[in-house]
């Protein structure tokens, strides 16, 4: 836990390096034409970092919570100044050469809010984001800053409805697979699209922005329920409000990020993950996450932790639930109270509210009897995680598989090879994949794609095919929190650096076996080393721009994709 500043210091730490004295006179001359009067100079500056766009429903309300959350600043005796950073669309630019900005977005929000923080000095930070690498964005640049901070999760879609039944992003993915099977019509294809998506809030189920937003309140970084609240709500804009005054409640305790966010808050957050079925990418930000807190986390705690956690909500994309339904039963914190009563959290850990987590779940009531969203500890969906790090002769540094145990827990089968997501997609919608195939896409790491695409397109559309339980797909890539099937992503070594992924053959055999934690590639050590020595590493895809600046500075999968290592 790193030293306390006394309170009183913390008050003004920052701004009062920027606003005070005679020759500071042209920075508040400045700031009085952006709004400030004379008392606002010698209160607490709070930075509230908006991820608003038009661009995504997941981002269109926010401009209105981080105005919530001003006014909460406001009201508490602190000043508050909205400033923006950017988001970009996962669910709008999947299965295109767009999507590889998407995890490199990560990086420049965190920057960005840093930056601005940094510039401005700010005393305190208040972020509200929606889409998926918002989230681990600003708890990096939270971590990096280690000034008193509060996040807020811009809240969950409500669901779509077709025919009478709950749809969301991924049914429209899903939908494009059974399009091209004939199993639906170009009119559903067109209504089932229509009405999937009714309003602002990030993808419904239990997908990457709610994962994120859950573990992230298992962190201690969110107050209570703010991952488990409808995007537009009454709860979502008092937890605006609450979040602006529990700022300044930091401030004055001194409490700030990095005593928060310790080596068993990271394993309360992995510990929620695992109970909500959460996606792949939490490994991916998790472990980013730690490094920013200077936070020993590996992918190998996953699997610690995960002997002993059980999978108990049956959420989608593999269950039957959406988050929403999940808020209608009291959202994650009766969740929480039941992990923490099996002594399955640590109950000490400090939290933004002040308290520490077991203090803010001591009240909380339980599920109704009559709900079906979360199983007890006697009937788990799985007995432990579903997040399986995977080691063996195709992944030396480790891989992560989403098994839930649907899917079956081994899987051998015949290979077929693309280099790029598209190619992939192509022919699993013309009909070659077949039933017993692995099919395995390479070059879409942090550094081969670059920017580590998520496979959501071709994985949906093997579930819409029909093939869920009788194909496999293993990439050096990621995959969407909406993804499921038999899938193994985040293979290191990968491809572009020279890992045995790149030396795989069409016709070759793979076995995955979840039990053993393995995955090898069906070859013997003396052909894989003679393929290794003939395999030369491709030019870089791209010369110029950020995409070829994050391909020299990002770090394995296995270590998160970071790039300050």
């Amino acid at each position: 836990m790193s030293k306390k500043i006394p309170p009183k210091t913390l008050e003004r730490q920052h701004s009062s390096l920027v606003i005070d004295g005679h020759e500071r006179a042209p920075s508040r001359a400045m700031l009085r034409a952006v709004g400030f009067k004379d008392d606002d100079f010698k209160k607490s500056q709070i930075g509230i970092a908006s991820t608003w766009s038009m661009l995504t429903p997941c981002n269109m309300h926010i401009d209105r919570l981080a105005q919530k959350a001003a006014q909460g600043v406001d009201e508490n005796g602190g000043k508050a100044v909205i400033f923006g950073t950017i988001t970009v669309s996962d669910g709008i630019s999947m299965g295109t050469e767009g999507m590889k900005y998407s995890l490199v977005s990560r990086e420049v929000i965190a920057d960005s809010v840093e930056t601005v923080m940094g510039c401005e000095g700010f005393d305190g930070l208040v972020a509200i984001g929606g889409c998926d690498k918002n989230m681990p964005g600003c708890l990096i640049a939270m971590a990096r800053l280690n000034r008193p901070a509060v996040f807020v999760y811009g809240g969950t879609i409500l669901p779509g409805c077709y025919r009478d039944k709950k749809v969301d992003i991924v049914s429209v993915f899903e939908a494009v697979g059974a399009h091209a099977n004939r199993k639906i019509n170009d009119q559903e294809l067109r209504e089932i699209e229509s009405c999937s998506i009714p309003g602002p809030g990030s993808c419904g189920g239990m997908y990457t922005a709610n994962t994120m937003a859950c573990a992230i309140e298992a962190l201690g970084m969110s107050l209570p329920n703010s991952s488990a609240q409808a995007a537009v709500s009454a709860e979502k804009n008092q937890d605006c409000l609450e979040a602006g005054k529990a700022v300044l409640n930091l401030i004055k305790l001194g409490i700030r990020p990095r005593d928060i966010m310790t080596k068993e808050a990271f394993e309360n957050a992995i510990t929620l993950v695992i109970a909500l079925g959460g996606s792949t990418n939490a490994v991916l930000h998790l472990l980013a996450m730690a490094h920013a807190a200077g936070v020993k986390l590996t992918i190998d705690d996953f699997s610690r932790i995960g002997k002993r956690v059980p999978v108990l909500a049956d959420l989608k994309p593999s269950g039957r639930f959406m988050m929403a339904e999940l808020v209608a039963i009291g959202g994650t914190l009766p969740l929480m109270k039941m992990l923490l009563d099996k002594n399955l959290l640590h109950g000490g850990c400090l939290t933004v509210t002040g308290k520490t987590l077991k203090e803010n779940l001591q009240k909380v009531a339980s599920y109704p009897s009559e709900q079906k969203i979360v199983r007890p500890f006697a009937d788990p969906i799985k007995k432990d995680s579903h997040l399986i790090i995977l080691y063996g002769n195709l992944a030396p540094t480790g891989a992560v598989a989403k098994i839930t145990g649907k899917e079956g827990e081994q899987f051998t089968g015949i290979v077929r090879v693309f280099e790029s997501e598209e190619t992939a997609l192509t022919k699993i919608l013309d009909g070659t994949i077949k039933k017993g195939d692995v099919i395995v896409i390479r070059y879409e790491g942090p550094k081969g794609g670059p920017g580590m695409r998520e496979m959501l397109a071709p994985t949906s559309a093997v579930m819409g095919k029909g093939l869920g339980k009788s194909v496999a797909l293993i990439t050096d890539g990621r995959f969407s929190g909406g993804s499921h099937g038999f899938v193994v992503g985040h293979i290191t070594p990968e491809a572009y650096v020279g890992g045995p992924i790149a030396i795989i053959k069409n016709g070759d055999s793979i076995t995955i076996d979840t039990k053993k934690r393995e995955i090898n590639l069906n070859l013997s050590h003396a052909e894989i080393n003679k393929r290794l020595k003939q395999w030369k590493q491709p030019r870089p895809r791209y010369a110029r721009g950020v995409l070829s600046k994050y391909m020299r500075s990002v770090s394995s999968a296995s270590q998160g994709a970071v790039t300050d290592l």
